[in-house]
């Protein structure tokens, strides 16, 4: 008996803009768009449009964007920080975010991006990173943690002001990841805050389709819980990557499909400095992923001892 076809991709990335995408996003400051991410280009694409077949309904305000397809759907937020308060701007865009989704016909966030200014600014439980756990905390429901989504939080340039939040939705549930070299964030020791951050590793999409895509979480040089190679911005990017490819291995395990490098359809990289813009594109130029995949941008990691943290698409071969 003949097994049956596979059905297509339901979703794919490329690092060009397109009038059709369901998330365009940009890589440019001063945009009033939240979909506009403070994180000035370095090298490589200034766009990435993510594809997901025909929108059905789309809508964008300076504070707000929404997108409907078959299978998937866009939320993105601009919350203005009010005096600063990161934890409190992060409770409201969680809790706006919680209310637009869960009774929508894509209830189930597959993939967020924060982004906001002076991530780490304060000392001890008031840096502002920690501030943003807290408050992304209090805000979200017992389903945002069973399993948490994928997800990536970079500071952008300029002062605090507004903290922006993408989300990836969908009908049905991601396969969660996680990278058997990392502790998982949200087990993380009470030293790194007094609320563990609330991600997965990475998500496989559409494991039923002749197509998975792997999506990794905001990945950088932490082994455990620890971080190494502090001060050498080349050899954290090479942990980084072997971070990666430990990710890509677990989604093999869990899918049966093929997960290496060659299938990279975007990857991010974000720097703190931009002087190490050399020493990155050195280290990338030998992983076998495709220079005009990979954009450079200038973006400040969560942990402030390092200095690189990278994010990708990849589809299964």
């Amino acid at each position: 008996m003949n097994s049956p076809t596979p059905a297509p991709a339901r979703l794919r990335i490329v690092t060009e803009p397109h009038d059709e995408a369901l998330i365009p996003f940009r890589f440019q400051s001063g945009e009033p768009s939240p979909l506009a991410i403070g994180c000035a280009p370095l090298a490589g694409p200034a766009d990435e449009a993510w594809l997901a077949g025909a929108i059905t309904e789309s809508a964008e305000t300076a504070g707000a964007a929404l997108a409907h397809g078959e299978h998937y759907a866009l939320v993105a937020l601009a919350v203005d920080e009010a005096g600063g308060d990161i934890e409190a701007a992060a409770a409201q865009a969680y809790a706006r975010l919680l209310v637009a989704v869960r009774p929508s016909a894509h209830p189930y966030l597959l993939r967020i991006w924060n982004y906001f200014a002076a991530i780490n600014q304060g000392s001890g439980d008031d840096e502002r990173y920690r501030r943003f756990c807290v408050g992304r905390a209090r805000a979200v429901d017992g389903m945002f943690n069973d399993p948490p989504p994928a997800a990536t939080a970079i500071g952008t340039a300029g002062e605090p002001g507004t903290l922006k939040v993408v989300a990836l939705c969908s009908r049905a549930p991601a396969i969660a990841l996680e990278n058997p070299r990392q502790t998982p964030a949200w087990q993380y020791p009470r030293e790194h805050g007094p609320v563990s951050p609330g991600f997965s590793r990475g998500a496989v999409l559409d494991a039923d389709t002749a197509t998975p895509r792997l999506l990794a979480s905001g990945t950088a040089s932490i082994v455990g819980h620890v971080s190494l190679h502090l001060g050498d911005c080349a050899e954290q990017l090479r942990e980084s990557l072997r971070n990666l490819e430990a990710l890509m291995a677990q989604a093999t395990g869990k899918t049966g499909r093929c997960f290496d490098v060659t299938g990279c359809e975007a990857l991010r990289i974000y720097l703190r400095h931009e002087a190490d813009l050399a020493a990155a594109q050195s280290v990338m130029a030998t992983s076998g992923i495709p220079a005009d995949r990979i954009s450079y941008l200038r973006g400040d990691v969560c942990r402030r001892e390092l200095d690189v943290e990278l994010e990708g698409v990849f589809a299964a071969g």
